[in-house]
């Protein structure tokens, strides 16, 4: 379809429908209850004119897989049209009585809007139906004709339903087939033709399918953002501050102009601003000097609400918010418009492929805000910031259980320390491993039997042939701290206790080896065991001061969920974000936008 002649068809389109909408409406009670069964007596039009009668058509599966294969835009969503008119016994789901449901007005509503979504509308506006309608309304009066369009619309707008719904509830991209996005929290398990049946009215559901309405408020609240950034992006952005920019509170600089116009937009908004012209920023009226002259205006003081503006700012890019405007809060506020355009898009995306309900309960650690949340009853009770993986040891994406809280842990060795780091040293002086309070053993938990450090010969030692854990016993060195909290995985990934509390007080938080330190383990502790009876905050204590590792079974496994969000609304409405630190939004943006 020429895209200039979208707005005029959608308009006449729309009006169509309207005028359907309102004819079936002025219909009697027994014309209603007939257009509720296929093959029912002929609708009237508006203005009162018998359409031709006869039984509403029915399909079969060659014509839906014909009619599905012959569009490219809907062979990835052939699946879903078979599921959906197999289990109607090729009903037409479009149609009563010849008339086409009001639902068909709203989808293609909705589609005209799907940038709203971050999405592209064009992707999903593949067929003509402003030409398949005017045909089928000449068509009425043959029943032959009017059959094979209805057929052939029915198959069309269940197509371009799940083109759009398969984009807008499951994700544009698979992060499972792209590399550099690394995304394996469980998916949802949306069934599309199931959600047409919700809006067609058919079946009840508790998913808001039937308004085309997103499945998470988190969404919903980027979906808001997006559009507000939009409008910064359509006024020209915001203003730029100088390089090298440094400013304290009460601090005069003619910066603070900038600073003002880029977070209140000359007014206490506390909303980022377009950019002004330069002509429009201005400070006090300048002075006349002696020979009628100008004098330079003074330049304005950074104080007052401008200074809790920036503080702000910091809260909600995840910087030390100490109202000092210089380095990272001024590369940050310079970050274009469209930067962040891109960045909340992204993270909608990312929605989508979330699991369309959580659990009532669990643990959801966001690895770029480096922060755990821990959710009882479908509400957060208390989070704690924990320290992620380096970027050359990112902590992966994924969802799992969590079954055992371990008090007194052992740290096994990771074969790279004991070969870069060990190896060296072992091979003059085994014993070494004493003054790490290190131990060697065969086998593992239990079965674990001490080893001699000096039966083995460390200098021809291989990772393949290795056949001993070098391991760190419970104390005070032990890098796994006092608790670790094991949700057993194939990333061999677990939360834990550090004997380094002073990391917790950096802003960016990414010193691990993969594994998530948690900044108040015993709390986290207490709380997981607190339905196991007998295992109070003392006992806890108690049992970590014997200095023998316990393992102690959740009474119900956890859900734990690392995810990855650069960008969330939070409950005051601010936008926050956060850095791209192992780089998955550039990825992801690379296969989104391309």
């Amino acid at each position: 379809m020429n895209q200039a002649n979208r707005p005029a068809f959608f308009t006449a389109l729309l009006f169509w429908l309207f005028s359907l909408t309102l004819a079936t409406a002025s219909c009697s009670q027994d014309q209603k209850d007939n257009t509720q069964a296929d093959g029912g007596t002929a609708g009237t039009t508006g203005a009162g004119t018998t359409k031709a009668g006869g039984a509403q058509p029915k399909l079969d599966s060659v014509y839906v897989v014909r009619a599905m294969n012959a569009e490219p835009a809907f062979k990835d969503q052939l699946i879903w049209a078979k599921k959906f008119y197999r289990e109607r016994e090729f009903r037409l789901g479009w149609f009563r009585n010849h008339e086409v449901v009001p639902q068909a007005k709203t989808l293609l509503s909705v589609i005209t809007k799907a940038a709203d979504e971050g999405l592209d509308p064009k992707k999903y506006q593949v067929k003509d139906f402003n030409k398949l309608f005017a045909e089928l309304e000449k068509a009425q009066g043959d029943s032959v004709r009017r059959n094979a369009l209805e057929k052939e619309i029915d198959v069309a707008l269940s197509g371009t339903y799940f083109n759009y719904a398969s984009d807008f509830y499951r994700g544009t991209v698979n992060p499972r087939e792209v590399k550099g996005i690394d995304w394996d929290v469980k998916r949802n398990k949306i069934k599309l033709h199931r959600a047409l049946q919700t809006i067609l009215k058919e079946r009840e559901s508790t998913y808001p399918y039937y308004e085309f309405e997103p499945l998470h408020p988190e969404y919903e609240g980027l979906k808001k953002a997006l559009a507000d950034y939009r409008i910064i992006q359509r006024n020209g952005g915001w203003p730029t501050l100088p390089a090298g920019t440094k400013l304290k509170p009460g601090d005069s600089s003619p910066n603070v102009a900038i600073l003002r116009q880029r977070l209140l937009g000359g007014a206490a908004t506390g909303t980022p601003a377009a950019a002004p012209a330069a002509s429009n920023i201005s400070a006090t009226p300048a002075q006349t000097v002696a020979n009628g002259s100008a004098a330079p205006a003074p330049a304005p003081k950074y104080e007052g609400e401008l200074v809790e503006a920036v503080k702000e700012f910091q809260r909600t890019t995840g910087l030390k918010v100490d109202g000092i405007v210089s380095g990272e809060t001024v590369k940050q506020l310079n970050i274009p418009v469209s930067d962040r355009v891109r960045q909340i898009t992204v993270n909608m995306e990312r929605w989508r492929w979330a699991p369309k309900r959580f659990e009532k309960n669990y643990l959801l650690v966001n690895i770029p805000d480096y922060k755990l949340h821990v959710v009882e009853n479908d509400k957060e009770v208390f989070d704690m910031r924990v320290i992620v993986g380096k970027t050359l040891n990112a902590t992966p994406v994924f969802s799992d259980k969590l079954e055992y809280v371990v008090l007194s842990p052992y740290w096994n060795v990771p074969w790279s320390i004991i070969e870069k780091e060990l190896k060296p040293k072992l091979i003059n002086n085994p014993s070494y491993l004493d003054h790490l309070d290190m131990e060697v053993v065969k086998g593992s938990g239990k079965k674990a039997v001490a080893v001699s450090p000096s039966s083995i010969d460390w200098s021809s030692i291989e990772e393949k042939s290795f056949k001993y854990t070098v391991r760190r016993r419970p104390g005070p060195k032990n890098d796994l701290g006092e608790v670790k909290f094991i949700f057993p995985n194939s990333n061999d990934i677990y939360l834990h206790d550090t004997p380094h509390d002073e990391l917790f007080n950096q802003g960016k938080r990414g010193f691990s080896h993969g594994c998530v330190r948690v900044e108040e383990p015993l709390k986290l502790a207490e709380y997981l065991l607190r339905n196991k009876h007998g295992w109070d905050m003392q006992t806890i204590q108690d049992t970590i001061a014997e200095r023998r590792e316990k393992y102690v079974s959740l009474k119900e496994t956890l859900p734990v969920y690392l995810v990855y969000f650069t960008a969330w609304v939070d409950e005051s409405g601010r936008v926050n974000f956060r850095d791209d630190i192992y780089g998955h939004d550039k990825a992801l943006a690379q296969e989104y936008f391309n």
